[in-house]
């Protein structure tokens, strides 16, 4: 059945009488200050505010995809960090905790680092001097 011709479907989110049109469309949010865009999704979009009622399976779909783009990332900063402060992962496994594979697997992406483990390695990242102290 065409879409044009069911009953119109409002925002509630804005609640002011925006009319939702049905289509595909990139949704951008913004998590923690960065931008994440999962492409494609299907459901009822506000013009509006950008909000989205999803199409079945939609929102597991946009849910999972933006789950994995946030573990990538953290992936991504925590290696760098690591990096920087000339810890080789078991090292860090060891003094950090988590045991030998921990941060392979947050590395990977497969595993979500705790959310102490991440803040602590974005204050060694912005202060490497404090290291000494964690190793005395």
């Amino acid at each position: 059945m065409d879409t044009k011709l069911k009953a119109p479907r409002y925002c509630l989110q804005c609640d002011d009488g925006a009319i939702l049109e049905h289509g595909v469309r990139d949704i951008t949010l913004t998590v923690h200050g960065v931008k994440y865009t999962v492409p494609g999704i299907s459901g009822w979009h506000c013009p509006k505010c950008g909000e989205c009622e999803f199409d079945p399976g939609e929102g597991k779909r946009h849910s999972a995809e933006l789950d994995q783009m946030i573990r990538d990332r953290q992936a991504r900063e925590i290696r760098a960090i690591r990096k920087k402060l000339g810890l080789k992962q078991s090292e860090a496994g060891a003094l950090f905790g988590g045991g030998v594979s921990a941060f392979s697997e947050y590395e990977r992406g497969k595993t979500q680092a705790h959310k102490s483990t991440l803040l602590l390695f974005r204050l060694l990242d912005t202060h490497p001097e404090l290291m000494r102290e964690l190793t005395l």
